[in-house]
């Protein structure tokens, strides 16, 4: 059997015009897509081993293929955070938690709230979606997206596919039995993830979904470290990882979105800068 590797956890941020599949440079191949006679664009393929890979695309692309397919603009209108933006013309940025709900959830939605801003939220399963309900039915009453970052935070590459599949089953079993609805993205724990993570999320009808702006605030609690880091990241089309775990990162959110909106950014969720496109099981979304 071969070795499973990983993706790093941070990826830099590329533009792409066409998406090619790529593998071992002795076994380099291109998959294409015809969309609507205009443009090719495949899904990249990172190589992970001689004989595994998964498949990346980023939003903007996603969102161009659909367009070229004939999808409805209104695609995404059953998903929580839908307020009909179309990030084909606004300049977008989604905005993502990690880890929650934890104590500072309450006062992070009472920010969003206030800023009229929708975002999407990773939730992890024990000590988080399993002791805070209330909070969990918050989220999604308060028109959020509601998302899974697994059971117990395992690194889904590095344990048996029977037990990522459950670490990720777990989670969705919670959410649904809170609020009656079964997330469709996740988030792999340190954005690890590889061709058996992808088959198990495809068979979930999970989509995954990484990201290009990180503030580390795992590393630090000083939140103007934070909100400089993060908007020194921001671009369009990007996706914001924080987390609302941490005693820095709630009071940097303000000055973040303050300083978004000045700077002409529309803040959405996951499923709203992928619109036209439908989050598809399996795939790896990333900037």
């Amino acid at each position: 059997m071969p070795k499973r590797t990983t993706n790093p956890k941070t990826q830099p941020k590329t533009k792409q015009k066409t998406k090619q599949k790529t593998k071992k440079p002795a076994k380099s191949a291109v998959r294409t897509r015809s969309i609507a006679g205009l443009l090719t664009a495949a899904s990249l393929v990172l190589a992970l081993s001689s004989c595994a890979t998964y498949d990346v695309t980023a939003p903007a692309d996603a969102r161009e293929e659909a367009t070229a397919d004939g999808a409805l603009a209104a695609a995404n209108t059953d998903n929580k955070g839908g307020t009909g933006v179309d990030c084909r013309k606004a300049k977008c940025v989604a905005l993502t938690f990690d880890a929650g709900p934890s104590e500072h959830t309450p006062r992070l939605l009472d920010i969003l709230k206030k800023e009229k801003v929708q975002a999407t939220f990773f939730m992890l399963g024990k000590n988080h979606i399993a002791e805070r309900p209330a909070d969990v039915k918050r989220i999604d009453a308060e028109g959020h997206e509601l998302a899974n970052h697994t059971w117990s935070h395992q690194i889904l590459t590095e344990i048996e596919p029977a037990e990522a599949k459950r670490e990720l089953s777990r989670a969705q079993d919670a959410v649904r039995k809170i609020t009656g609805k079964t997330p469709t993205l996740m988030r792999p724990p340190q954005g690890k993830t590889d061709e058996e993570v992808s088959k198990i999320s495809r068979e979930l009808g999970l989509a995954q979904v990484l990201w290009s702006v990180t503030a580390k605030d795992y590393q630090t609690n000083d939140s103007a470290l934070i909100t400089k880091r993060v908007l020194e990241q921001t671009e369009r089309d990007g996706i914001i990882l924080l987390h609302d775990i941490y005693q820095g990162t709630v009071p940097a959110v303000p000055g973040i979105l303050k300083e978004l909106k000045k700077r002409g950014f529309t803040i959405v969720t996951v499923s709203q800068l992928l619109s036209p496109a439908k989050p598809e099981p399996g795939m790896v979304y990333r900037p």
